[in-house]
């Protein structure tokens, strides 16, 4: 019984990596399997056989997930491009609100003064001897430049990449390609380390969703491996790496995602097409408002 429930949770967990928008990471939390999953993603071969009967089940459900949503994804990318893009620029905008709440959460734990739960006398006469200007909170600041650099690049790669941004999916193998689907899919590993943060989020923010969901419908093992490697590496160095960050510098951490979020925009915008289209897109995009919105609001 237990190993048919965590099949369930594993497929659930897979269909929720594949929708941007939809954090693998909360529902990993919410199903109470987050930690012990964290557990797992190691390069202790003993470790991870000794949990077996949980790696193997839970696995398996996420990988049948993945690939059978991700044909349905493919699919609407390939039929009505403009109005799918339109529903993720809805699902973007209502996860903003979400990560806005946990930028202010995050910047007012970090001001001089504030007391954390962890903190211990030294800390805590450290934080009260922080430098402020003119009454401006420093984390704040910082949080603030973070924000701009990060919209600042998602403008950029827009500029650059104007192909992968207006929804073109890449299928030839190339090295240039098969290098940023490495370091992307090794940042969106990462962010599915993050509960509240989801990695095909990322994926589309950073101009390789389509292709990625391509890649795995048609099964097209050139571009997979290359992925594969990225996803497997920033699982394995992510996880210390992004509790050090939000440990340390939580501010500044959301205020990068925060620009990220933002900058996406521009990156996966089609266009309006006819206005019978635009007509649809927009009802598409509420709809992945109304969608991320309710699924992100925190308890």
């Amino acid at each position: 019984m237990e190993i048919i429930k965590l099949i369930g949770i594993g497929i659930i967990l897979g269909v929720a990596n594949v929708i941007p928008g939809v954090s693998g990471g909360t529902l990993a939390v919410v199903f109470n399997v987050y930690d012990r999953l964290l557990g797992v993603i190691t390069l202790n071969v003993k470790k991870i056989l000794s949990e077996w009967k949980f790696v193997l089940p839970l696995g398996g459900g996420m990988a049948a997930g993945i690939i059978l949503f991700s044909k349905l994804i493919a699919f609407l990318f390939a039929r009505y491009p403009v109005q799918t893009n339109w529903f993720f620029i809805g699902i973007i905008a209502g996860s903003i609100p979400m990560i806005y709440k946990r930028l202010l959460g995050a910047a007012k734990t970090s001001e001089p003064g504030a007391v954390r739960p962890a903190a211990d006398a030294d800390r805590l006469r450290a934080t009260r001897r922080s430098p402020e200007k003119n009454g401006v909170r420093l984390p704040a600041v910082s949080a603030i430049v973070c924000c701009a650099a990060a919209l600042a690049l998602m403008i950029v790669l827009t500029c650059t990449d104007a192909a992968e941004a207006g929804g073109v999916i890449r299928t030839d193998f190339s090295f240039t390609l098969a290098l940023r689907l490495f370091f992307a899919l090794a940042l969106a590993a990462v962010a599915m380390i993050i509960p509240g943060i989801s990695g095909s989020f990322l994926m589309l923010v950073l101009g390789v969703y389509g292709t990625i969901i391509a890649a795995v419908a048609d099964m097209n093992i050139p571009l997979l491996i290359p992925a594969a490697l990225g996803a497997i590496a920033g699982l394995l160095g992510g996880a210390g790496l992004v509790r050090f960050l939000l440990a340390k510098v939580p501010a500044q951490t959301y205020g990068a995602i925060f620009g990220l979020i933002l900058g996406s925009v521009f990156v996966i915008f089609p266009g309006c097409g006819t206005p019978v289209v635009f007509a649809v897109s927009l009802v598409c995009a509420a709809a992945g408002f109304c969608v991320s919105f309710f699924a992100s609001r925190e308890k």
